[in-house]
């Protein structure tokens, strides 16, 4: 199976990938996500994983635009508990980085961290896996990066200081993506709905009226803007359900209240847990249990 993923192997991407597909995986590393819709798009790869929001920082409102503008179809969902590392090639203490690498998110992520050592100059690269890489390659003295476990044991670097993120139960949240959309799982209970109402007083109220008529619950909204109508915007919903709810008769009602709408894709849902009561953190999805 071939997965497009944006960063580096090792990134958490790639951890998310392995997670979910549980088996081994061909990569191809993309620097951007429009370089991940795309390879789905030319059909290069069976499947690509994208991040869409993090418990710490939110929703990723470019990829919601990804999943607007490209006819990708989402087949399954993931949550992987983000643990952030300082990493550096071995021999160095704290006092001799002077600079450190990563994904913008993941500086935003370890935030308190870096203002308690001003000394050390942040600078954004495209991922957190490629920063650790790239100090490998290059022999950087003086350079750490912030990145996940994996990182530092796939490119040989030493863990400075561990979990600098600021938020310990932190989260993403992927979607596995897919081109023909033809992956199908049983008993489906999550399903990813983009719509656009009318505009005019409780349009939305009426949306979220047909999801509560037919017993389905909305986890997320998220607002995006309407390129080619400024100040207009769609909705991205979430929809969780039991058994005995059809989804089908939600859809066609809603067909009667809104101007456009288009369902990304029905799939079963990922969980996320977190031992509060240990320093044990877990993290579910696909009925497959991590630790």
């Amino acid at each position: 199976m071939k997965i497009a993923i944006q960063g580096a192997a090792a990134s958490f991407h790639h951890q998310a990938a392995l997670e979910y597909f549980q088996q081994d995986l061909d990569l191809l590393e993309c620097r951007s996500f429009v370089q991940v819709c795309e390879a789905l798009l030319q059909g290069k790869v069976d499947n690509a994983i994208m991040a869409i929001e993090n418990t710490f920082t939110g929703s990723l409102l470019p990829n919601y635009g990804l999943l607007q503008h490209y006819p990708l179809h989402i087949v399954g969902e993931h949550y992987l508990h983000i643990e952030q590392h300082l990493m550096a090639l071995s021999g160095q203490d704290m006092d001799e980085i002077k600079y450190v690498h990563s994904h913008p998110i993941a500086l935003n992520q370890c935030s308190l961290f870096l203002e308690q050592h001003p000394q050390i100059t942040a600078i954004e690269k495209y991922d957190t896996a490629g920063s650790a890489q790239e100090i490998a390659d290059h022999g950087l003295i003086g350079v750490a990066a912030i990145a996940g476990e994996q990182a530092a044991e796939l490119y040989g670097l030493q863990i400075l200081v561990h979990d600098i993120e600021n938020l310990k139960q932190n989260h993403t949240r992927f979607l596995v993506l897919s081109l023909d959309g033809k992956e199908t799982v049983e008993e489906p209970n999550k399903a990813s709905i983009c719509l656009e109402a009318a505009h005019k007083v409780g349009s939305l109220m009426e949306v979220l009226q047909v999801f509560q008529q037919h017993l389905i619950n909305i986890t997320k909204i998220q607002s995006v803007p309407i390129l080619e109508k400024p100040y207009q915007y769609q909705f991205h919903l979430d929809a969780e359900w039991g058994p005995e709810t059809d989804l089908s008769r939600a859809i066609t009602d809603l067909d009667k209240i809104t101007f456009s709408q288009r369902v990304l894709g029905i799939y079963k849902k990922g969980t996320k847990s977190y031992d509060y009561t240990s320093s044990t953190k877990t993290a579910t999805g696909r009925g497959i249990l991590l630790l």
